[in-house]
């Protein structure tokens, strides 16, 4: 997933797609233990894939409060 998709939606849609790709990571963790997981790749690219989403979420978050101050010292 590419990081202009993710910031074109909104924090919750972050949110929601974090918890999606946690409940994926974890699959692929339990494959990986009992032997099933072919594509070892898919952990790491999973793995970054969260961190990616929560960085952007941050980076909005951080935005919004940056904003808000600018607008309460006005």
């Amino acid at each position: 997933m590419k990081a202009s998709e993710l910031r074109a939606k909104d924090i919750a849609a972050l949110e929601k797609e974090v918890a999606d790709l946690l409940k994926a990571h974890f699959g692929l963790r339990m494959q990986k233990a009992t032997q099933q997981l072919t594509n070892h790749t898919q952990l790491g690219n999973m793995k970054r894939d969260v961190a990616r989403v929560k960085t952007i979420i941050a980076e909005k978050k951080r935005a919004a409060v940056k904003a808000a101050a600018t607008e309460a010292a006005k």
